[in-house]
């Protein structure tokens, strides 16, 4: 079941107009999709990521638009400004709930390791996984158990068995998680107490013998 999320028709596209939206805890964005008119619209910052926090990136949205009938949508992109760390603008993609469609889902590790209780090193090179599947069955994460890996093990996207209603698009032969054995530390040199130091700019005893005649002269 899709969460509703109220939305406003935005008419006014000056920069201060959408400077006082924001002000007002608004974001302004656009909704748009195959064959659909593109819809300027305004939503609640707070609300809109709070939905986003708790029911992921690729949530159907109900989003329930002034004047106009509600539409299912996915939020497809966003913009935050990396100074105030606000969101400042969102692009809603109308979704056909009986078509497939291409999505990243996250990759979530469970357990822990064993390799790692003997000092190895686990790596997770892959954090999101390529997925095909209608809007209604994208999973929210696709957990993937290490519990059983030992150093010089890997757990490769053809290991993983996809559950029903999705299918798995992305490269068989990449790593998603490995556990690599644990770094050497260069070994110091070994330091001999017995041997002699090194005396800088000693004079050897064919210099004293220069030193000597040179003064004779």
């Amino acid at each position: 079941m899709a969460i509703t999320l109220k939305a406003n028709q935005r008419q006014d596209l000056k920069q201060s107009v959408t400077r006082e939206l924001r002000q007002e805890g608004n974001v302004p964005g656009v909704v748009y999709g195959k064959d659909k008119e593109p819809i300027t619209v305004t939503v609640n910052s707070i609300e809109l990521l709070k939905t986003v926090r708790d029911e992921g990136k690729n949530a159907i949205i109900g989003l329930d638009i002034q004047g106009k009938s509600k539409v299912d949508v996915m939020l497809h992109e966003y913009q935050i400004d990396p100074l105030k760390d606000e969101l400042i603008h969102a692009d809603f993609y109308v979704v056909n709930m009986s078509e497939e469609m291409d999505v990243e889902v996250p990759v979530h590790l469970e357990g822990e390791a064993a390799g790692t209780k003997e000092g190895g090193v686990l790596q997770q090179p892959l954090y999101e996984l390529a997925v095909r599947a209608k809007p209604g069955d994208i999973p929210e994460e696709i957990v993937v158990n290490v519990s059983e890996l030992n150093i010089g093990d890997s757990i490769m996207v053809s290991d993983l068995t996809a559950e029903r209603g999705y299918e798995i698009t992305e490269d068989e032969n990449t790593t998603i998680v490995s556990v690599t054995p644990p770094e050497e530390m260069p070994e110091e040199p070994e330091i001999d107490e017995d041997a002699e130091p090194e005396v800088i700019n000693e004079k050897s005893d064919d210099d004293d013998e220069e030193e000597n005649k040179e003064d004779q002269e």
